[in-house]
């Protein structure tokens, strides 16, 4: 795409890399151009060619030392359950279905033990130029949505493992469904056995909804 606008190959730069299914609301990317019109015809023109299920919101001049990867603070992901009987086929796309009734306060209390900074490599793998498995969670709880029978994993971070939150949200619906409790929760991530977490959670029901950064008064 910015090659055909832009006239020579031009690499961008992404804040991460999401797995196939997972959605984004608030992706971040960067790349250098030589350009002499306005951004916002530059925006425009992208958007063109762009394919219908992407949309480039926002396109703005950076400073030179910016890197959609590594100036980013830290990074927010929901996923979305709907937790009732009967599955919604409008929000199939968006939602994982589990029927079976979880118990939210024992969930919230097993997300607590996520707070501040641990070895997550129970819950995932390093990333593609980061060995270490260590990561700090900032914010991590579940709510009630006002409708749908859906419920929502918040979950903050300066920056997550491979496959981690789906991870992390498959171990902790089975702390939902009373299959372990928030100790033996706790347990899991102390251990740092992949082998010992539950079930990756599918895909579709995680998004990134924003990349945060320090930006200058």
């Amino acid at each position: 795409m910015l090659a055909r606008i832009l006239g020579i190959p031009t690499r961008v730069y992404g804040a991460g890399r999401t797995d196939a299914g997972v959605h984004a609301l608030g992706q971040v990317a960067h790349f250098l151009a030589d350009w002499s019109h306005s951004v916002e015809e530059l925006r425009k023109g992208c958007s063109a060619l762009l394919p219908a299920d992407i949309v480039l919101r926002s396109l703005e001049s950076a400073s030179h030392d910016f890197h959609a990867r590594h100036s980013a603070r830290s990074k927010t992901y929901t996923y979305q359950i709907i937790n009732q009987p009967i599955r919604s086929p409008l929000k199939r796309l968006y939602a994982w279905h589990v029927p079976h009734q979880l118990d939210m306060e024992l969930m919230n209390k097993a997300a607590s033990h996520l707070i501040g900074s641990h070895d997550f490599a129970a819950f995932g793998s390093p990333t593609e130029g980061t060995p270490s498995t260590i990561r700090e969670i900032l914010e991590a709880r579940w709510e009630i949505m006002k409708s749908g029978g859906a419920i929502r994993f918040s979950i903050r971070g300066t920056g997550f493992l491979r496959y981690m939150v789906r991870s992390v949200v498959g171990t902790l619906v089975m702390v939902g469904k009373r299959k372990i409790m928030p100790e033996e929760f706790n347990e899991i991530l102390k251990s740092c056995d992949r082998s010992l977490s539950g079930s990756t959670a599918p895909p579709h029901g995680l998004c990134l909804v924003s990349v945060d950064y320090d930006y200058p008064d």
